[in-house]
């Protein structure tokens, strides 16, 4: 999950919560390790709330860390997420 700045990379946080999303989305045609995902953004107003929240899953850990490694993950984190995220959260489980 993610916080997001008021204002970054020229825009608006709700508009960039819809350019991560859309920017996240594409993703599983591009890595073969991310099975799926689901992209939510906040709607409640809460100080407690994230703005941005990814469920993903992955055959396994090894999975998971190639995507981590793979450049278009790396240029999404690099390139945008830098720059206009405050805070991230982040749990991995197996289930």
């Amino acid at each position: 999950m993610w916080r997001l700045r008021d204002f970054a990379a020229g825009a608006t946080k709700i508009e960039n919560c819809r350019k991560l999303k859309a920017k996240l989305e594409v993703l599983p045609a591009v890595i073969p390790d991310l099975e799926w995902l689901e992209v939510g953004i906040n709607f409640d107003s809460s100080a407690a709330a994230f703005d941005v929240a990814l469920t993903a899953t992955f055959e396994d850990v090894r999975a998971l860390r190639r995507y981590q490694a793979h450049p278009e993950h790396q240029k999404l984190v690099n390139e945008f997420l830098k720059e206009v995220r405050t805070e991230k959260i982040v749990v991995d489980y197996e289930f």
